[in-house]
């Protein structure tokens, strides 16, 4: 296992996200498998396992605390999260936190993260009402959480705002979306340049992008098999990023045993990709993309009747239309409605100065179709809120 160094700390650099669980056919966690899983992770030098309060409808943390406790504490570190971007009527970070120790059987957690500090999540965290930020800060200080940071699926523009805020001044690391297709499409390379200009480590989530990167196409498939036979097209999406630098655990949200012993076998020793390798995967991800080619000039805003910020919404669509994902459908919601794509008065105007010869009014009618068929943030943390409170 490959190891980097985190202040005190070895930390391996493949993680365990426990967020896409091995289910039963009743659609319960199967505890047996997550048991042989974790048994798997630690002999094989896994020390990072990743966890929150709404995973598998809350379940997630007691299962993953179960498993873990058959193990020498020494052996393994925790994570978990404060769900403070659930939009509750209230928050109660001391019950919250308290319960979280408990159901994962533990009296510190070596990694506490601010759950998905976003666009639509800032304002509850900064409500002084609750006072997170002075909670969390003062468990830290109690050596009740060993290092504190936070998760976020913000753009960039707004992850330097929250960097330049409080939460920014407290962390110690920062856990993102990273990803050889999203190092274009949700200019991931941004996020990284910020966070190691600012000193931050990354913990990265999504390396594999909800799976998408696992199938990415025959063609994909057929090429990749066709430089290194026998390799799954997982093992090149995390050997792409063993060298992205600030890069200190790569989470894997693992479902099987067959899974985890794939991933294991990538991080078993450095292997990063030559230029060459990552040249052909960025070539794959364009392939992918099949993307509005906006070049975000913004000819087209200076005439828009409805003052859309047009780039950013096409920026979306791409994104939406390739797959769906929280991050542009965030962005979205918190638009106000003159702002969203709906908005598009459908007049021209765009198309006729735009170097692209883009069909922007066809291309946001779209947008806005996406939109309203795909879960709303806001909806997704009401249920999420109403299953939490009915099953403490």
């Amino acid at each position: 296992m490959i190891y980097n160094i985190f202040q005190d700390l070895e930390l391996s650099a493949l993680g365990f996200g426990a967020m896409r669980l091995p289910l039963l056919p009743d659609k319960s966690i199967d505890r047996d498998a997550v048991f042989r899983m974790v048994d798997y992770a630690i002999a094989h030098g896994i020390n990072y396992f990743d966890t929150a309060l709404p995973y598998h409808d809350g379940n997630s943390e007691t299962v993953l605390g179960d498993a873990l406790a058959r193990h020498p504490r020494e052996s393994w570190l925790l994570a978990d999260k404060f769900p403070g971007h659930q939009h509750s009527r209230s928050f109660d970070p001391a019950g919250v936190f308290e319960r979280q120790l408990e159901k994962c059987r533990v009296d510190h957690f070596d990694f506490y993260l601010f759950h998905n500090i976003c666009e639509n999540s800032l304002d509850d965290y900064l409500d002084p009402r609750w006072g997170m930020l002075e909670y969390f800060a003062e468990q830290r200080r109690l050596g009740r959480i060993r290092h504190l940071g936070f998760s976020c699926h913000a753009t960039a523009e707004n992850l330097e705002k929250i960097l330049d805020g409080p939460y920014g001044e407290v962390a110690e690391f920062v856990q993102i979306q990273l990803n050889y297709l999203d190092w274009t499409l949700q200019d991931a390379r941004r996020k990284v340049e910020i966070l190691n200009g600012r000193g931050l480590p990354i913990i990265v989530m999504e390396p594999l992008r909800g799976g998408k990167l696992s199938h990415p196409g025959e063609a994909a498939e057929a090429r990749l098999q066709a430089l290194r036979p026998g390799a799954s097209a997982s093992s090149w999406a995390l050997r792409w990023l063993q060298d992205v630098p600030g890069v200190k655990v790569v989470l894997s949200g693992m479902s099987s045993l067959e899974q985890m012993v794939d991933n294991v076998a990538t991080f078993d020793r450095p292997d990063p990709l030559s230029d060459n390798e990552r040249g052909i995967l960025a070539e794959i991800a364009e392939g992918m993309k099949n993307s509005v080619p906006c070049t975000a000039c913004r000819y087209c805003c200076a005439g828009c009747p409805a003052e859309l910020d047009i780039p950013a919404l096409l920026a979306d669509f791409n994104d939406l239309r390739l797959q769906f994902s929280f991050t542009p459908m965030m962005r979205l919601e918190q638009l106000p409605d003159e702002k969203k794509p709906h908005a598009c008065l459908g007049c021209g105007a765009c198309a006729q100065i735009c170097p692209q010869g883009i069909d922007i009014p066809g291309a946001l009618a779209e947008c806005a179709a996406l939109y309203d068929k795909s879960p709303k943030w806001s909806a997704i943390c009401e249920q999420r809120n109403r299953i939490l409170e009915a099953n403490p």
